[in-house]
């Protein structure tokens, strides 16, 4: 069944989580590097009720959520949103209280925002909130927008560990389960701006059936009804591995290179179009196939 709701996905700047590059910037609030309003005014035009829709921003991923709750309000506020609440979930026993599942009953809109997705899944997954969201973006017209950790986790499989640099090395990243908002996907943020594209390379590889979705920063996608458009100034990256004709995967040990032959990529730019379902790409300013 398709659902009745939205996804905003977004590569993000907000704040690094939990992988194995060290080389990024200690002092976390420096990397609160806002994506550009363009986005969030694609969120706010496509909720239910507009300015008037009930926000609901969810800083449990982040590390500094008294600094990236605040950002986020103050943003969507100066966009003109009327209704826009901070609700930091830091344990699973909140996740599954009755004031907390009656909040998120009552939003228009859900925005989880970066830092660790492990921390994220771990406290959300399986309760009454995670639950409560599914159904809505399930049976309603509610969005469900994540930005860097809340993108990585809003499929069904997530990466959650793995450096840039040994990424095409058997075993080197980890996945494990997201919250379950698009299947049969698996998304990786940050990602021009930090190299990630083998860590797609060997997720797909691993099963040739998931998409690979790599987003960069101050960029996403807006899915609805099968249909993912691009949004925002940079690259998204697809790696579909469905014509993969050899890997020596299974042939080699732990820590040693992948051979993959036949992988497809795709790049996407903003308002391009990618039908899930017949896996084709519509590029909006073609040189060979112009809009009429």
């Amino acid at each position: 069944m398709t659902p009745s709701g939205k996804l905003v996905i977004i590569g993000g700047a907000v704040n690094k989580g939990s992988f194995t590059e060290t080389d990024y910037d200690s002092n976390i609030e420096k990397n609160l590097n806002f994506f550009e309003k363009g986005i969030l005014r694609k969120i706010i035009n496509e909720s239910r009720f507009k300015e008037d829709s009930v926000f609901e921003i969810i800083t449990t991923a982040s590390q500094i959520p008294q600094i990236v709750g605040p950002e986020y309000k103050k943003a969507f506020e100066f966009l003109g949103a009327k209704n826009v609440n901070i609700l930091d979930i830091q344990n699973r026993e909140q996740a599954n209280s009755d004031p907390i599942v009656a909040r998120a009953n009552a939003a228009d809109v859900v925005l989880l925002t970066g830092g660790d997705q492990l921390r994220l899944t771990s406290i959300l997954g399986g309760t009454r909130f995670h639950d409560a969201i599914l159904l809505k973006y399930q049976e309603q017209d509610f969005i469900y927008a994540g930005t860097s950790a809340g993108a990585a986790a809003s499929s069904e499989n997530m990466i959650y560990q793995g450096s840039s640099s040994e990424a095409l090395l058997k075993g080197e990243i980890k996945t494990t389960q997201g919250l379950g908002f698009i299947e049969n996907v698996i998304v990786d943020t940050h990602f021009v701006q930090r190299g990630r594209i083998g860590r797609l390379f060997q997720a797909v590889v691993n099963n040739p059936r998931t998409l690979g979705i790599g987003l960069g920063e101050d960029t996403g996608l807006f899915i609805k009804d099968e249909t993912m458009t691009a949004i925002g100034s940079g690259l998204v990256i697809l790696v579909d591995g469905r014509f993969i004709k050899d890997t020596n995967l299974t042939k080699i040990e732990l820590g040693q290179p992948i051979s993959i032959d036949n992988l497809t990529v795709h790049v996407m730019s903003q308002n391009d179009e990618f039908n899930l379902k017949t896996k084709e790409l519509k590029i909006m300013n073609s040189q060979y196939h112009p809009m009429v």
